[in-house]
């Protein structure tokens, strides 16, 4: 097959290797797409960018070594120009923040490849950016909201951990007071009733990660 201008060659990058077959399997079947490498890791994916320098890539989020955030920014510094779709089971607002501001320039859902990566790859490729409705809407939502700081996802993260207090504030090197406070804005910022309602609704906006 030519490999001229009118064909998009793409870079694939995920853990799961059933996932990038049919990620191959698709591509393969459309005249004006080219598969040029894989990478299973965001090491990886950072070495096949700059030996390949692929018309689009499509990247996990969640992988060992490096994850997909972290790849895109790697990308994205040497390759400003790098056109890059997410591909993740992660619908949650803060998530999807990071990678519009590590280099996104969409975001796809993992369960809607079928139906939307072959269009959204040839939108990507013709300049555009593409986020899902739904996806827009969780963004639009929490617009508005104050972010939590850095201590508090750390204070966040060991109480989803189950760790009392106490143990949060040994772990920290602050007192159980300043806890409490924290736990306090956390509380306020999310709109959470109790600490395991904040735990499931930083869990469900990639705020935190188990």
């Amino acid at each position: 097959m030519s490999t001229g201008p009118s064909v998009i060659r793409i870079l694939t990058v995920d853990d799961h290797p059933m996932l990038r077959e049919g990620i191959a399997a698709l591509v393969a079947s459309q005249p004006d797409m080219k598969l040029v490498a894989e990478a299973s890791t965001g090491r990886e994916a950072v070495e096949q960018f700059r030996k390949h320098k692929p018309d689009l890539t499509l990247m996990d989020l969640q992988m060992p070594e490096m994850d997909g955030i972290e790849a895109m920014g790697a990308i994205c510094s040497e390759f400003p120009e790098a056109r890059i779709i997410v591909l993740t089971t992660y619908k949650g607002d803060v998530q999807v923040l990071r990678a519009l501001k590590a280099g996104a320039r969409a975001y796809l859902l993992k369960g809607l490849l079928r139906k939307e990566l072959l269009e959204t790859i040839r939108a990507v490729h013709a300049g555009q950016k593409r986020i899902p409705a739904e996806i827009a809407a969780e963004l639009a939502d929490h617009a508005v909201d104050d972010a939590l700081t850095a201590r508090e996802i750390d204070v966040l993260r060991l109480i989803a951990l189950g760790n009392a207090n106490k143990l949060v504030a040994d772990q920290l090197g602050i007192t159980e007071d300043t806890v409490k406070g924290h736990v306090k804005n956390i509380l306020s910022k999310l709109g959470a009733s109790d600490r395991t309602h904040a735990v499931t609704i930083a869990l469900k906006r990639g705020i935190i990660e188990l």
